[in-house]
């Protein structure tokens, strides 16, 4: 089932609820909304994951542009001297560079490759922990249904704020 199918089963339900008479007849049906994207930029769990990432990739980042910087210093030399080099020491130059740009892509595939499976990783931790304390203040607030993702969400019904407040120490 595709997300956006799965989303429009969702508020189709939620509306089906908010609508249903046994339901209104009922008191206190409570229904939240959490908007991630506000928790995965505000909170500072969020930041301080940013931040270790940052610190941890800052070096092979550097080690990279000092490569790439290498590696056009070395091309605009060899486009210099091309038309005085012999035919044999222009082939070899080529092959140099050829070789030297291979690594240098390899590289930089890997420390992509790298940054986004800990991105990912801390994003993952992120959620997890996001997602308890929704839980947490669903049940201590009492509310039926919290949603994540929805078409159109009544600015009432956001409790994004308080997940927030909870996400960052508060209560």
């Amino acid at each position: 089932m595709s997300v956006l199918s799965r989303s429009l089963m969702v508020a189709a339900f939620a509306v089906a609820v908010a609508l249903s008479p046994a339901v209104q007849a009922q008191d206190g049906v409570r229904i939240g909304f959490v908007n991630t994207d506000r928790l995965l930029s505000e909170a500072a769990p969020a930041k301080a994951a940013q931040a270790k990432l940052e610190r941890e990739f800052s070096q092979r980042e550097k080690e990279l542009d000092a490569a790439a910087k290498a590696l056009q210093a070395a091309s605009d030399q060899f486009e210099r001297n091309a038309v005085t080099m012999s035919d044999g020491d222009r082939a070899a130059a080529q092959r140099r560079l050829v070789e030297q740009d291979r690594d240098f892509q390899r590289k930089r595939r890997a420390f992509q490759e790298d940054l986004d499976a800990r991105k990912q990783q801390e994003l993952q931790q992120l959620l997890d922990r996001a997602n308890q304390v929704v839980v947490q203040v669903a049940e201590r607030e009492r509310y039926d249904a919290i949603f994540q993702d929805a078409v159109y969400i009544n600015p009432r019904l956001d409790i994004t704020d308080k997940v927030l407040s909870a996400l960052n120490g508060g209560k």
